[in-house]
């Protein structure tokens, strides 16, 4: 049975008055009267609902008891106290449209999901709706058995998604485990070998700085970096091994892509332009220094401050 979800952003209870007020009452029956019209306008809510087709209702503020009770002989499940955030979410889930005003919701303003269950986990109260049909948001429960675990789980499930996000956005993959770079660098020294003066010098010390990713990849494997390395740049050498790379795992050079060791093209992208943006500022700056140390004093061994005094100021 499909669930009919209203999302409601409207208190179902009695509104205070803004400033203090007396109610005096002078007759018995007028008690009964003002109790029942209470009743009346909380039972509205309840009717409201009922009348959209909603059989479930999550409300971002409080539900008074009474309107529970009315939602409950409707057959009505409802959830309260829901944070705007987690409301957000749950409309891109299930669709619909959050109402701020219990009057105007309609059948059109429902969204709708296959289950709406209610689980304890761990000691708290959850509400899992699930089967929605094109979901544009969803939650992800994690569980460990200490703090530390749980932490560590959040920050690799947050990369994971983060690796997705840059594949989604720019959809397009290279091996990993330094293949890429190793293959900047080979194609990098075909270019300086026609090069001469400070280019080539500039152009290779480049190529060789790409090296420190499957450098740094073997030495935290355990593994020897130079044989690493040397074994890397023979593979390279040879054509159609652009994908060849360190796989850990297996602790030897492999071709990574067909190994399943990949990495988003975006994300390299970035690597390689903000490290060679933070090199050229470096550098940089290191010239200002110097030309600021070489700048001469005045002129003739005038003592500072007087090597732009006009004649007769002496």
């Amino acid at each position: 049975m499909m669930q009919k979800i209203a999302l409601i952003s409207q208190a179902f209870e009695i509104k205070k008055t803004e400033f203090s007020s007396d109610l005096k009452i002078s007759d018995p029956n007028q008690i009964q009267g003002f109790l029942d019209q209470e009743e009346s306008i909380l039972k509205h809510y309840a009717e409201k609902i009922k009348e959209s087709g909603a059989n479930v209702v999550i409300n971002q503020k409080g539900i008074e008891d009474s309107v529970s009770h009315f939602l409950n002989k409707y057959g009505i499940v409802a959830v309260k106290s829901v944070t705007k955030s987690d409301l957000e979410k749950i409309k891109k889930a299930v669709g619909g449209k959050i109402v701020e005003n219990i009057n105007s919701l309609s059948s059109n303003d429902l969204g709708f999901a296959k289950k709406v269950e209610f689980k304890k986990v761990a000691g708290d109260d959850l509400c899992f709706i699930s089967g929605c049909k094109n979901p544009k948001a969803v939650s992800i429960l994690l569980r460990a058995g200490v703090t530390s675990g749980l932490d560590e789980a959040e920050r690799t499930l947050h990369d994971a998604l983060c690796v997705i996000a840059s594949v989604n956005d720019r959809s397009a993959i290279v091996g990993g485990g330094g293949a890429v770079e190793m293959e900047l660098s080979q194609r990098l020294l075909e270019v300086a070998s026609k090069q001469s003066g400070k280019e080539q010098i500039a152009i290779e010390s480049y190529a060789r700085a790409l090296e420190i990713i499957p450098i740094t990849l073997a030495e935290n494997a355990g593994l020897d970096p130079i044989d690493i390395i040397a074994e890397l740049r023979g593979e390279h050498s040879k054509p159609g091994n652009e994908f060849v790379g360190l796989e850990i795992f297996q602790g030897k050079v492999v071709d990574n892509r067909k190994a399943g060791v990949i990495e988003p093209v975006a994300n390299i992208d970035q690597i390689i332009k903000s490290a060679t943006e933070l090199s050229v500022m470096i550098l940089r700056i290191d010239d200002m220094i110097k030309a600021k140390k070489s700048a001469g004093g005045p002129p003739g061994g005038m003592p500072p401050g007087m090597g732009g005094m006009p004649p007769g100021m002496m």
